[in-house]
């Protein structure tokens, strides 16, 4: 026998699916991620989503990219901000978010929650509490 010790075979250990998930998990709350609504120069707004809300700012308000949709609608000013720690849950509701009105948007900013339920309502003529107004 010679005077170096033996290697022992590395063993590559198997994970399961649930063990892999909460890994990825367990990644995710460490990182934070944040969803923003920016208003433009000319009353439009623009929703994004990030991992850094500063440098991301800084980009927008720099014109880094001309084809961005704020490249020409600068001076942008932050309206709004959240904070998730599941990148799924974020762009989720950057998703939800960009389909909503510029009316609806400054009322979350603005955490005028009477009006966003009002402008969250339905008004179609098929919805049970359509009620015109000159009738």
């Amino acid at each position: 026998m010679s005077g170096r010790a033996q290697s022992r075979p590395k063993i590559k250990q198997q994970l399961w699916p649930c063990q892999v998930e909460r890994s990825r998990d367990l990644i995710n709350i460490m990182k934070q991620y944040y969803i923003y609504i920016l208003e433009c120069a000319d009353g439009l707004s623009y929703t994004g989503v990030t991992n850094d809300i500063n440098r991301r700012l800084k980009e927008h308000e720099a014109g880094l990219n001309q084809s961005c949709f704020t490249y020409k609608r600068r001076p942008v000013t932050l309206l709004f901000s959240q904070e998730f720690n599941n990148i799924d849950q974020a762009i989720s509701f950057e998703k939800k978010l960009k389909k909503w009105s510029s009316q609806k948007k400054k009322a979350l900013a603005h955490e005028d929650f009477d009006l966003l339920q009002t402008l969250a309502e339905c008004r179609n003529v098929s919805h049970s509490d359509f009620k015109p107004e000159d009738e």
